[in-house]
This record gives C-alpha cells, structure tokens and sequence, in this order.
C-alpha cells in the first residue's frame, strides 16, 4: 500500500495545486455570499475527485496487469502520461491569456447548488484534474491491494487532492476577516499565472506517468 501511494502522492499534488479552482474559491470567500458558497464549492470539489478516482478503481480489474508482465497496464499510463503532456504543452502556449473566465465574474451570484456543481464540473469535468483523477485510479486499481488498503489509499489520495479547496474553506470559517487580506493577494497571482503553472504541474505530472507506463511496457 505504501508504494502506491507513494505512486498516486504526485498526482494528488498536481490536482490540489490547480490555479483554477483555487482562485475559484478564494473569489467565493471575497463574496457576498462566502460561507454558503465556498462550503457548496468545496463538498463538490470533494465529491468529484472521490468519485471519479472511486469509478476508475473499480473499472481498473479489466486492465489488471496479464501474463506478458503487465504490459496493457503500462501502456494504458504511457497514453494517459503522452495527454498530460500535451495538456501541459497547451497550457503553456496559452500563458499570456489572463482573462478571467466569465463563470468567474459571475460568482458574486452564486446560491449553494450553483457553487457546488460548479465545484464538481471543475473536478469530475475539467480535462486537466480528470486525467489526474483517472491516472490516480488506474494506480490504486491495478495495484493488486486489498480492498481495505485500497480504499485507505483512495481516501489519502482524495483528501490530498481537495486540500488546496478545503482549507481554505475551513479557515475562512475561523478566521475571516484574518484571510481576506492573503486570500486577495493569492488569487491576483494566480489569475495573472494560472496557464504557467498548470503547465508546469501537468508537464511534472505527465513525466511521472509516462516513466511508470514504460517502465511496466
């Protein structure tokens, strides 16, 4: 169990320290409506990752590794590291566009459902943190755990992967008016390089699978 999550730590690093939903939470607590939204937002944050990572544990038995050494698992990683890769080269030439998104200027209008799908879309949906989730799942489902030290495993790598969301949350429910200052401060250096760094974090991401997947080829 440890090796595998050893395995899935980097890929839960990669989907915590995504611009897009950070800024995206850090704008709901600089809100009018800041702790109805921000807690939507988070609890689908949270349960977009643990589902999606949770389908693909249990999909993983039909590419368990075969008498030939495991090779279709291996190439299933090579494919899902050769997208990250490609994610991350998209980004970058993207990286001189810091227009928010208009879901982003819409937030001031959030109820707590709205705040929540969108929490679950930019989990479960977005490319990006999808790839990770599913390279994520692939691992822990082909690991050849127990159920027991696979769930323990899906468990660490989810609440990894939804800290960067979740604390936050939880701060701001402490300590409010102490945050709005860093939180502004935050989301102004993330929305100016949010491209940058998702290319970096992808490109990271990508190499790690891809080694893996050749490695089992």
């Amino acid at each position: 169990m440890g090796a595998t999550i050893g395995e899935v730590l980097p890929l839960a690093v990669g989907v915590a320290i995504s611009p897009i939903p950070i800024v995206a939470v850090i704008l709901m607590l600089l809100s009018r409506n800041a702790r109805a939204t921000s807690a939507g937002f988070g609890l689908g944050w949270l349960a977009g990752i643990l589902v999606v990572t949770g389908i693909v544990i249990l999909l993983a038995g039909s590419i368990t590794p075969d008498d030939e050494g495991g090779s279709s698992t291996g190439w299933v990683k090579v494919v899902l590291g050769i997208l990250l890769i490609v994610l991350a080269v998209k980004q970058w030439q993207s990286r001189a566009d810091t227009t928010p998104p208009k879901w982003m200027r819409a937030i001031d209008e959030f109820t707590f459902a709205k705040a929540a799908g969108l929490g679950l879309l930019l989990s479960a949906v977005n490319p990006k943190n999808l790839l990770l989730c599913v390279s994520a799942g692939v691992a822990i489902g082909t690991a050849g755990l127990s159920a027991g030290s696979a769930v323990v495993t899906w468990l660490v790598f989810t609440v990894l992967a939804a800290c960067s969301v979740l604390v936050p949350v939880v701060g701001y429910a402490l300590a409010a008016q102490r945050l709005a200052g860093p939180l502004d401060a935050t989301k102004t250096w993330l929305q100016a390089n949010n491209h940058m760094v998702m290319a970096i974090v992808l490109l990271i991401m990508g190499t790690v699978v891809l080694g893996k997947g050749l490695g089992g080829v």
